[in-house]
């Protein structure tokens, strides 16, 4: 028996571990310069670790003093969080499928359109009156200006692995057509694009393309990879953590 309640207390402490990487999850979502822009999954990931974790703490405690009723509890909780955390992590997948970078000729990174983002990421971004909050507090960061320290020449640019929000904030799409002079300084075509983006698109430092829908693009696609954190968790809901009730229940 006390074998039995040791592995029981070991299960529910990995589960106590385990919850740590949800809410550091969180915490990285909240933090970082870009991600500290937008607040799209940081809070409700944040709560449900914490919910985990109580709930872990609840079945260590349970297991270990052999306290029914709080077993009870921790057993419902368990399921009703497998369910929760079920249906985030799939909902994150749905709204995280669609949208990917593309291919430009004699460039090494790719560029990203709006449109190809789920609906829901799309109207996250659309809205004016959370956009023009996000793009003074991406404007405010290092993002673009870094660039200029690190490229000077066209051919060191064009071939740089730029990141998603530096490929559609920092300079006009290449559609436009705009000839380089630095990676924050272009001179627009004689005869440009109707495109709005080319439009949009100023040499001013804090302006650039942050009111562009490539901007909004890049940045959807710069929060895609969270969802692979978010995995990290599934093994809180493995069925034989369901078993702890059970076996604690045979030793009364």
């Amino acid at each position: 028996m006390p074998l039995r309640n040791n592995v029981i207390g070991c299960i529910n402490f990995i589960a106590v571990l385990l919850s740590i990487p949800v809410i550091s999850a969180g915490i990285w979502l909240a933090m970082g310069t870009v991600k500290s822009c937008v607040t799209l999954l940081q809070w409700p990931i944040i709560v449900l670790g914490i919910l985990i974790l109580l709930v872990g703490l609840a079945g260590l405690i349970g297991g270990f003093w052999r306290i029914t009723w709080l077993l009870v509890v921790y057993l419902i909780a368990m399921l009703v969080l497998i369910v929760l955390l079920s249906v985030l992590i799939g909902f994150i997948y749905m709204v995280t499928m669609k949208g990917s970078g593309h291919p430009e000729p004699s460039r090494a990174y790719l560029e990203y359109s709006l449109q190809d983002f789920s609906g829901y990421l799309r109207q996250k971004v659309q809205k004016s009156y959370k956009w023009d909050r996000i793009s003074t507090c991406l404007s405010a960061t290092n993002i673009c200006p870094e660039l200029n320290q690190t490229f000077t020449i066209a051919h060191d640019f064009f071939n740089a692995p730029l990141s998603p929000i530096q490929s559609g904030c920092c300079k006009p799409p290449t559609k436009c057509g705009f000839q380089f002079m630095s990676p924050t300084n272009w001179i627009a075509a004689i005869n440009m694009s109707a495109d709005m983006d080319c439009l949009q698109w100023s040499n001013v430092e804090n302006t650039l393309c942050y009111r562009c829908d490539s901007c909004k693009a890049g940045l959807l696609a710069n929060l895609k990879d969270p969802r692979f954190l978010i995995l990290g968790s599934i093994p809180l809901g493995h069925p034989r953590r369901l078993k702890c009730y059970k076996c604690t229940d045979k030793s009364y």
